[in-house]
């Protein structure tokens, strides 16, 4: 695995920082161990994980700048993108929000383990989020959670203006970006740019769509999960 990481972030042209490789390791076997009774993830086995879970995630470092920011992961599951991320860039300021209680002791433990600062879990669905998170981040990111017109629903009332949703999508990411234009603007954003993320050592690119937050979010969203799925705005 460590063979892997370094040459990977080498070819992203990312440092690696000191004691990261030990970190990512270390967060493996806790995930290899977990995933054994409660479902965590798909992609088994260290060199499948550290390729299409660890390079993939790091990989969003080259779409936005995550220096020192408060970043929040959205329906971050086992802890994608953000605990790679944060492995990569300590400086991030890092709020793992998930709905499930399971993966939020899973990743307690991850943050325990790992001695990962400035690292906190909030047990919560998006659009239910603490007020106190409402255009509070300079970053929110979010991997596989759902169609990015809903996505955008749920992440960008969580963006101060001047910050950045970026959303991890794959080979659909245009057509889910046409499909998200009008949703995207009414929500006070305006794309940015599409960066193509190759995952070094697979024939897999994924694409980073990132969206500015250009005004300020109208009080009436996010709606209910319910809703936003219904009657997405399009």
């Amino acid at each position: 695995m460590e063979e892997i990481l370094t040459s990977g972030f080498a070819q992203l042209g990312i440092p690696l920082p000191d004691g990261a490789a030990e970190r990512f390791r270390a967060y493996y076997e806790l995930l290899n161990e977990r995933n054994k009774v409660m479902n965590l993830t798909a992609i088994t086995g260290e060199a499948e994980t550290a390729r299409l879970h660890f390079l993939d995630c790091a990989a969003l470092l080259k779409a936005a700048d995550f220096a020192g920011k408060q970043v929040i992961d959205v329906g971050t599951g086992a802890g994608f993108p953000g605990v790679p991320l944060k492995i990569a860039e300590p400086s991030i300021r890092l709020t793992l929000l998930d709905s499930q209680a399971k993966r939020i002791r899973f990743l307690d433990e991850v943050i325990a383990v790992l001695g990962l600062t400035d690292t906190e879990t909030v047990l919560s669905r998006a659009e239910e989020a603490p007020a106190r998170f409402r255009e509070h981040f300079d970053i929110a990111c979010a991997r596989a959670v759902t169609r990015l017109d809903a996505l955008a629903e749920l992440c960008l009332p969580l963006v101060r203006v001047g910050g950045v949703f970026v959303a991890m999508k794959g080979p659909a990411a245009e057509e889910e970006l046409r499909e998200a234009e009008t949703a995207i603007r009414v929500l006070g954003g305006s794309v940015r740019e599409l960066v193509s993320c190759p995952v070094p050592g697979t024939d897999v690119t994924h694409r980073a769509i990132v969206i500015e937050k250009t005004a300020r979010t109208p009080d009436m969203y996010p709606r209910r999960w319910a809703k936003i799925q219904k009657t997405p705005i399009r």
